[in-house]
């Protein structure tokens, strides 16, 4: 149901100026058939396209800097993407429900909060604590039995914003909901963490992850790092550093003495997991830009706080490596070269081919439809197409068949690459969708990344199939 309501969506969206139909219009959901067709005269003949490369800083979704915000309280967000960044990072404070259930006026504001975000085309990277330390006298949390109960009130409010939450950060538990210094002993507690974390991992939609502050609390539980075949709770369990290169430990994120073991098995892990956080403190020999873009290229970092620590971000400006990380944190999609038709009959089939280079430090964590769409014709979901699997430093290839309805208009088309919100929720906003790193290919107003355009005539060479009625992928 989900995906026949966006695509009704998007298909209202792909006609020119006199073929636009309604916003509203209904479309069947076989337009996402996958057909097995044979198309007289064979298929199209393609030509080789190539696409310029931009260096110019990019929003994306789910990537980047973020900034702090109090999601229960703020509503005015507009500053975040006119300042350059996407992400916001909030902790919600249950200070005063230690031992209580937590009150539904507090979670009224973080709905409103969360809906302000929405509105401000950004997302929330989201903890819940107790306290706001210190250390290493922290003040309470809470027991065991009242994290649960509290993990359990909020589930409604996790699923029903499935949209804007990038992430959740387990939180809960000690200082800043960090892990540490818990005065209910929960951190000393590997039957705690672990009933913390399966209650965090049941709450939250299937399709959202969360992160633990200590890789040495996941491999307890799980052993080693993912690998792609990973499907099961470990591969919805990410990592966030909040001491990043602030001493040889990262102020204790690695137990001393074993940084190189555990920064392998983070780099490892966050292949296929979130990994963000901020840092604590200026470390000469670490925290500068002679180490930081190797180190976030090894852990797959997808964000970090831009305000803190203050010292060590002016250092990146300083040292002239801001630019570099800004435009990496995450992915960071190019499109490369490929293959398209020059022309197509109605009813017509073609050959895509698209390779596109991945030159962020990690890819995206979150799932993310891949769709081709032409202009007056309709969209169609790219099968096998998972974002999360187009890693960092390497090169993927989308390569299909396609075949065009019978009814497509003559004249020039646009052809595109989408990628937007997997929930329909947004899916139609283009600040949602991801933008490759590309001159001239970015369409603001729908979301498209551009590939080039397609004229429909019907003397183009290549076969057609009077029949078709939607757009199509070939077997």
């Amino acid at each position: 149901m989900r995906r026949a309501l966006v695509l009704a969506v998007l298909l209202s969206a792909c006609g020119g100026d006199d073929d636009v139909a309604p916003r509203d219009a209904a479309v069947g959901v076989d337009a996402l058939t996958t057909v097995d067709a044979q198309v007289a005269q064979g298929d199209a003949p393609g030509r080789a396209v190539t696409w310029t490369e931009s260096d110019a800083p990019l929003l994306g979704p789910e990537r980047g800097f973020y900034r702090y915000v109090d999601i229960a309280s703020d509503r005015d967000f507009a500053f975040v993407r006119e300042g350059g960044d996407t992400l916001v990072y909030s902790y919600v404070r249950l200070d005063a429900y230690r031992d209580a259930p937590i009150a539904e006026s507090l979670l009224d504001d973080v709905q409103a909060g969360l809906d302000a975000a929405r509105a401000a085309g950004i997302k929330v990277i989201l903890r819940f604590a107790y306290n706001e330390g210190p250390y290493p006298d922290s003040e309470p949390d809470a027991p065991l039995e009242r994290v649960l109960a509290h993990i359990t009130q909020v589930t409604p409010l996790l699923r029903a914003n499935e949209d804007v939450i990038a992430v959740l950060q387990a939180g809960f538990i000690g200082a800043w909901g960090e892990w540490h210094t818990s005065t209910n002993g929960l951190d000393d507690d590997p039957d705690a963490r672990r009933a913390i974390l399966e209650a965090l991992l049941d709450a939250l939609p299937g399709s959202r992850s969360t992160q633990v502050r200590y890789p040495a609390y996941k491999e307890a539980i799980y052993g080693e790092p993912l690998d792609a075949r990973d499907t099961g709770d470990e591969s919805r369990i990410g990592h966030h550093n909040d001491c990043f290169v602030a001493s040889d430990s990262d102020m204790g994120t690695y137990p001393e003495g074993e940084r190189d073991r555990w920064v392998a098995y983070v780099g490892a892990d966050t292949r296929f997991v979130p990994m963000g956080g901020e840092t604590c403190a200026v470390f000469p020999s670490r925290s500068t830009c002679s180490f930081v873009p190797g180190e976030m290229e090894r852990l797959h970092v997808s964000f970090i706080n831009r305000d803190y620590h203050p010292d060590v971000v002016a250092s990146w400006s300083s040292g002239g490596c801001e630019d570099e990380i800004e435009a990496r944190l995450g992915y960071r999609f190019v499109l490369v070269d490929g293959e398209l038709p020059e022309s197509v009959r109605p009813g017509g089939s073609f050959r895509v081919h698209v390779s596109v280079r991945n030159e962020g430090y990690a890819a995206p964590f979150n799932p993310r439809p891949v769709w081709l769409a032409l202009e007056g014709a309709g969209a169609v979901a790219i099968p096998e197409s998972d974002v999360r699997r187009w890693a960092a430093g390497e090169t993927s290839e989308i390569d299909v068949r396609v075949r065009l309805p019978a009814a497509v208009p003559a004249g020039e088309h646009a052809i595109a690459l989408w990628m937007p919100d997997a929930s329909e929720r947004i899916a139609m906003r283009a600040d949602y969708a991801i933008r490759t790193a590309n001159e001239g290919t970015w369409d603001a107003e729908r979301g498209w990344n551009v590939l080039g355009t397609i004229r429909i005539d019907d003397a183009a060479e290549g076969g057609a199939d009077p029949g078709a009625t939607e757009m199509a992928i070939l077997e």
